[in-house]
């Protein structure tokens, strides 16, 4: 769900890293035999710390990536590789509890836990409830992102993404759940509505911005609004960071209508055969430097409150858009898992909505 710019050496790191273990193991494993497979979406983790792992504990990482929740967990499911850790969303972390693929934190084997802040697990109780099943890796908002420059009015509205002034410049998100989400907002709307009419009515208005929208993107709404070839995209946080520090024309806001608020765990999966290796890699990520790290290379917000306090750079550690006050903000939510039929119903209206 979130990634940073292309690092060409970091990800040539993690392949031949990944590569030469499952080389040498075979590609799979024997139970606690010094390796734990790790599935992590791409680009969201510093390559060093894994290192660091490798070195301070003599675990092996197999590492794997994955660009979408809805990628990794048929992959998962399937079992076609037995990973030990995971790093879904809320909502899809809710979905795999209820379809038993996850197994309970053993929290004493994961001390460094402690030093994530208690709203964040205040936070995953909507997803998880009793925090049995994940550890909050990073968090963020959705939100909007414009080029000062080619805008000419303050922007707080979700409602500017119908503006016709700017056909042609305003990029979409190319995810079924987050479109939804900006145009069920724009209507008063919870994002996880299941009413037909609601869902009716926010189709239709997805349908009347489409020829306003340059581009349907994921990654690439980073890039073009730092080359400046959009004026306004919607985007998540941690990308925003990133692309300020590349071009300070850009400006972040969270609509007053509200938006989504997630958060990526750390999971152990019930079939893990490397359960003792998979709690001391979850708890070494859970330490200050190590969160620090991991923060300083994916620039998406950390959960990690001792980790925060090690940001030296006062602006990024007091930064409005990697760790908000979202008290200041209305109807905020986190997505939950809809169920097969919410599913069937949002991806088919979605079809209706990419076929138009």
């Amino acid at each position: 769900m979130k990634k940073i710019a292309k690092k060409v050496l970091a990800v040539m790191l993690i392949s031949v890293l990944g590569m030469t273990i499952l080389s040498a193991c075979g590609g799979s494993s024997g139970g606690e035999n010094g390796v734990v497979y790790v599935y992590n979406w791409g680009e969201y983790i510093d390559p060093e710390t894994i290192e660091m792992f490798e070195e301070e504990t003599g675990i092996k990482v197999v590492y794997d990536e994955y660009e979408t929740n809805e990628i990794m967990y048929p992959k998962v499911e399937a079992g076609a590789v037995n990973y030990d850790v995971v790093c879904p969303s809320d909502y899809m972390i809710q979905k795999m509890i209820d379809n038993d693929l996850l197994q309970e934190i053993n929290w004493a084997n994961i001390p460094n836990s402690a030093n994530i802040g208690d709203q964040y697990y205040e936070q995953s109780e909507e997803f998880d409830p009793g925090n049995k099943y994940s550890v909050p890796y990073c968090w963020g908002t959705v939100g909007i992102l414009y080029n000062k420059t080619m805008v000419d009015e303050p922007i707080d509205s979700w409602t500017v993404l119908w503006d016709e002034k700017y056909e042609n410049n305003i990029l979409m998100q190319d995810s079924v759940r987050d479109a939804f989400m900006v145009a069920l907002k724009v209507n008063g709307h919870s994002m996880n509505s299941m009413d037909e009419a609601e869902l009716q009515a926010a189709k239709d208005l997805l349908i009347e911005q489409k020829p306003l929208v340059q581009a349907y993107v994921v990654d690439q709404v980073r890039d073009k609004m730092i080359g400046g070839e959009a004026a306004i995209g919607v985007i998540y946080s941690g990308e925003a960071i990133y692309t300020q520090r590349e071009n300070p024309d850009l400006e972040y806001v969270i609509p007053k209508e509200g938006t989504n608020v997630w958060i990526d765990s750390w999971c152990i999966l019930k079939d893990a055969e490397n359960v003792e290796n998979a709690e001391k890699f979850i708890d070494f990520m859970c330490r200050p430097d190590i969160a620090l790290m991991n923060f300083e290379y994916i620039t998406y917000s950390t959960p990690n409150d001792a980790a925060r306090e090690l940001i030296e750079d006062d602006d990024i550690r007091n930064s409005t858009i990697a760790f908000p006050d979202l008290s200041q903000y209305e109807n905020l939510e986190t997505f939950s898992y809809l169920g097969e039929e919410g599913d069937e119903m949002y991806n088919n209206l979605w079809k209706e909505i990419k076929s138009e």
